[in-house]
């Protein structure tokens, strides 16, 4: 059986392919959302942790369609993810 999706793209293992549910920013920094929505994190759309900085996992390199980029670990938890199989049931 497949393990459930982690709930934020912070939480994803390296390579794993999940796709974008959505995107809530914090509320001490509204603007986050409109920035990853700008960079191409769209429900839908395909995304990917390439690895992580060391020491600590911060920042994450993510891969989201062809482009790649650098979150740092509080903007990737406002990326919440999912398989295929639930992004298709839903």
């Amino acid at each position: 059986m497949p393990r459930p999706a982690p709930a934020s793209l912070a939480q994803a293992e390296i390579g794993e392919t999940l796709y974008v549910q959505s995107v809530d920013a914090p509320g001490h920094a509204p603007e986050w959302a409109r920035w990853l929505e700008e960079i191409g994190f769209y429900p839908g759309e395909p995304v990917s942790v390439m690895t992580r900085g060391l020491p600590g996992g911060d920042p994450l390199v993510v891969r989201i369609g062809t482009s790649t980029f650098a979150l740092r670990r509080a903007e990737a938890e406002c990326v919440r993810v999912e398989t295929r199989s639930e992004a298709l049931a839903a």
